[in-house]
């Protein structure tokens, strides 16, 4: 049986469902907001690819359990069915950056993520 998942409607979701799915333990719920070979730049100073590479990380990620905060978006700067998304980290990691693509059903995903700066 499929489970039901809020999609993003707007850019600015896709933090905040991260954030949702990461505190519910949700790891493939957090993938599943990244697009099929999308690049996150994390565990620091390496790339994972991939959805399903990036299931995992986020599966060890959220393997102690921790509270992740809700970080506010900084404005979105677009460009067509681009978009450059952002949050200043709360945990001194350096800012938080997101390319997103909106999709053909109009919903957003993530392309390149880069969650920590230091």
């Amino acid at each position: 049986m499929s489970e039901h998942r809020e999609t993003a409607s707007t850019p600015e979701d896709l933090t905040r469902l991260f954030v949702e799915r990461a505190n519910a333990g949700d790891a493939a719920g957090m993938a599943l907001l990244y697009e099929p070979d999308a690049v996150l730049a994390f565990p620091p100073g390496s790339e994972t690819v991939g959805r399903a590479a990036i299931a995992s990380v986020c599966e060890k990620l959220i393997a102690a359990r921790p509270t992740f905060p809700f970080e506010a978006p900084l404005p979105t700067v677009l460009a067509g069915d681009l978009a450059l998304t952002s949050t200043a980290s709360s945990d001194n990691t350096g800012g938080r950056v997101q390319v997103v693509r909106r999709q053909s059903d109009g919903t957003w995903l993530r392309l390149i993520d880069r969650p920590e700066s230091k």
